[in-house]
């Protein structure tokens, strides 16, 4: 018996430890692809010759809730992550930053259209929600 037990109380732990799952704003392959998802889409808001490619944001969207039901968070957790406003507030200082390292300017719509342009350019996973009209 006094064997069993550090097995059984290891075993315990380290199951616990498996089952704790990290926020999903720290799971790379979910943050990225929304991040890429809002940059796109503030692209979008701010340059009238460019348009988002709403199918295939809806596509993505509906694999990456695949993807995070199939590591483990639930409907609810996801819902719970993608309507938190400090998640969205996180989420739009992160995407502001990235259009100002890559020279976008807020009030200047062309600024917009010009970062726009370049990641269609790249075929980057912004540039690929995005169509220059």
């Amino acid at each position: 018996m006094r064997i069993m037990l550090p097995v059984v109380l290891g075993v315990s732990v380290l199951a616990g430890a498996a089952a704790a799952k990290p926020p999903l704003s720290q799971v790379a392959e979910i943050e990225d692809v929304l991040f890429s998802a809002a940059v796109g889409f503030e692209i979008s808001n701010k340059c009238d010759s460019i348009s988002p490619r709403k199918l295939k944001a809806l596509s993505r969207a509906w694999k990456l809730r695949s993807r995070a039901n199939a590591l483990g968070y639930t409907d609810a957790e996801i819902k719970e992550y993608v309507e938190s406003k400090a998640e969205k507030a996180r989420m739009r200082a992160k995407g502001e930053a990235y259009l100002k390292a890559h020279g976008a300017i807020y009030g200047l719509p062309e600024t917009f259209c010009a970062v726009g342009r370049a990641e269609i350019a790249k075929n980057s996973a912004i540039g690929a929600l995005l169509r220059a009209k």
